[in-house]
């Protein structure tokens, strides 16, 4: 039997959730709408797809290898809010309570470290989540592979579902960003070539080396043009968005334990930052756990039948 495992990235949710409520603070003037968010999206997660083990990766900066090769990646992006970071070492703390692993890792991306998770666990036999809205790990989507999006955590992208929502497989996904580029990264695509063009000439050749070796047989004129002019920046960008898939220091896949959760420590946790709504589902959980684990009462006794056989009840 394949284990199931849930990779979220935490940096991700966090944002997410300290954008969609903005006004959410304790009385001793505490922001705690990003704790809020972030913990509610974790829970719906885990409560849909029940995995066996889950772990929350953070962004721990940008790699070297990417800056030397593209100073100005991710620069267009503004520092974190202050009021965000702040709640940082609260999710933390929350993870820690509910047994959930979390892995930060200075100088390394949050996506790299979810490549490097993902392959390990499914060359394991275990069947993968990545709960994320980044397009570039769709490069990952495969048999055991599934992508999960932040804005609809019921919801899953398989190979169909990479091809229906960019026309490309997910083993072409790298060469399609890096002929249209990816904006959230401030990684420039080819001028003129969009996310359809570019499908198109994935279809026709197979890779960007092959189109980039037949670019003479592109049509049309406009567009081979703009391939031709284009090719450094292409090849660029295959180097910027392949994930890579054995980062260091990110712990084997045999480490990674299931979740423990510590009730008192969950219940003290809700308490200090007054979220009370979690607070009051634990006890609900508690007593529903208590329920399910009573003795039940005994089967009554089988009773005779009219016809004087022994009926069941």
């Amino acid at each position: 039997m394949s284990h199931s495992v849930l990779i979220i990235d935490g940096t991700a949710l966090a944002y997410r959730a300290f954008y969609a409520l903005r006004d959410l603070s304790t009385r001793d003037g505490r922001p705690v709408n990003a704790l809020f968010g972030f913990i509610r999206m974790i829970r719906q997660l885990t409560k849909h797809w029940r995995p066996e083990r889950v772990i929350v990766t953070f962004d721990g900066g940008s790699p070297a290898h990417r800056l030397e090769k593209c100073p100005e990646y991710k620069a267009q992006r503004a520092p974190m809010p202050d009021d965000l970071r702040r709640q940082l070492p609260w999710m933390n703390e929350y993870l820690a309570a509910v047994g959930i692993p979390m892995v930060l890792l200075k100088g390394q991306e949050a996506d790299d470290v979810m490549a490097t998770l993902a392959t390990r666990a499914a060359d394991a036999g275990a069947d993968v989540r990545l709960v994320t809205s980044d397009k570039d790990l769709m490069q990952l989507v495969s048999e055991r592979i599934r992508i999960v999006p932040p804005s609809k955590t019921q919801d899953e992208l398989d190979v169909d579902g990479v091809v229906a929502k960019t026309g490309v497989k997910p083993e072409q996904i790298v060469d399609w960003l890096a002929l249209i580029g990816d904006t959230s990264d401030n990684i420039p695509g080819i001028m003129g070539v969009g996310p359809k063009s570019a499908a198109k000439l994935l279809q026709q050749f197979g890779s960007l080396e092959e189109c980039l070796a037949r670019s003479d047989e592109i049509e049309p004129a406009g567009l081979r043009e703009k391939i031709q002019a284009g090719r450094a920046t292409a090849e660029l960008n295959v180097e910027l968005m392949e994930l890579d898939r054995a980062v260091p220091g990110v712990p084997e896949w045999e480490e990674i334990p299931a979740p423990m959760p510590d009730l008192d420590k969950m219940k003290s946790f809700f308490e200090t930052y007054e979220l009370r709504q979690f607070a009051a589902e634990l006890v609900e959980e508690q007593q529903a756990s208590s329920v399910s684990r009573s003795p039940r009462p005994p089967k009554p006794a089988p009773k005779p039948a009219d016809d004087g056989q022994m009926s069941l009840f």
